[in-house]
């Protein structure tokens, strides 16, 4: 065990730090490094789009499994200067990955990383007067780990607290819409298996050393699955859903990349229209989608409804 931990931190840590500097088609923040906690992982950057009216936001979730990754990642996930010149402000987050929960004790570990979504989103919409943001308009974005945040962000029932002392814990955790890529849509291991034959994701989240124990602990999981899965959160009342993924569906069939396959997509999809929910997955070939891209998703459900 000890061995397998001290083979892996150097290629976390050079992930980290070649990942530490925003990429030259991203304009640098309005506002750095600022802190939604106490944690050092708890941090978001901003950007502030020109407007003489409160803007929608997108609020960018890195990808990473949990595992790694930074939110100077934000340009694979989002188109960060047309957001902006369409008058659409952004967020990229930080949050505690896998292993600082298990350093906290965190029961499973994937809490800490979808409750520190949930409380940056909390506190950038305690800013919404100061960084001139529409709160009814804020969109989650995302890839893989990331995108799987944001649609468990879109799913849950709010987790803002009324009756809080803390002014950022009364804020709302539901988003407008969410518009991501290569998403993870359940962390059901019976599920993933039915679905895509050769998955393995997912049983990290649990804290479980592979998909096997995952799979052979699931009865367990039960309740744990409920309420970190975003497929078993999906309701009536949820918003418009957008994926993107670069395969082609094949259902039940091995895939050559089983952790971002489509087969997650068009599953949750079918679930989504079940619900009535709108739910558009755009795949290689994929016909009757309206955006080419999450990006343009984004755009087109924030600006149609700014006014």
């Amino acid at each position: 065990m000890l061995i397998g931990v001290i083979a892996i931190v150097p290629t976390i840590a050079f992930s980290q730090k070649a990942d530490s500097v925003y990429d030259a088609s991203v304009s640098p923040p309005t506002f750095s490094e600022i802190s939604y906690g106490d944690h050092h992982r708890q941090i978001l950057d901003f950007w502030k789009a020109e407007s003489n009216e409160p803007t929608p936001l997108v609020f960018v979730v890195h990808g990473g499994g949990w595992g790694g990754g930074e939110k100077e990642r934000v340009h694979r996930f989002v188109d960060v200067q047309p957001l902006l010149d369409a008058g659409i402000s952004i967020v990229a987050i930080n949050y505690r990955l896998i292993r600082h929960a298990k350093e906290d004790g965190v029961e499973p570990p994937v809490k800490a990383c979808l409750y520190d979504a949930a409380r940056a989103l909390q506190y950038v919409r305690s800013k919404a007067s100061e960084w001139n943001i529409n709160k009814d308009l804020i969109a989650a974005a995302g890839g893989s780990a990331g995108a799987c945040t944001s649609l468990w962000l879109a799913f849950h029932p709010d987790l803002a607290d009324p009756d809080s002392s803390d002014p950022v814990s009364r804020e709302s955790t539901r988003v407008y819409c969410a518009g991501v890529k290569e998403p993870q849509t359940t962390l059901d291991p019976k599920q993933i298996r039915e679905w895509i034959p050769n998955g393995k994701y997912g049983g990290h989240a649990f804290g479980k050393e592979n998909f096997e124990e995952f799979l052979s602990d699931r009865e367990s999981l039960l309740s744990l699955i409920a309420e970190y899965s975003p497929y078993s959160l999906v309701s009536a009342d949820d918003p418009s859903i957008y994926m993107f993924y670069k395969n082609q569906p094949a259902i039940g069939q091995k895939v050559d990349n089983a952790t971002h396959s489509s087969n997650y997509g068009v599953k949750l999809q079918e679930r989504c229209v079940e619900l009535g929910i709108d739910c558009e997955v755009q795949y290689p070939g994929a016909v009757g989608t309206t955006y080419q891209t999450q990006t343009d998703f984004l755009i087109g459900m924030l600006k149609k409804n700014k006014n």
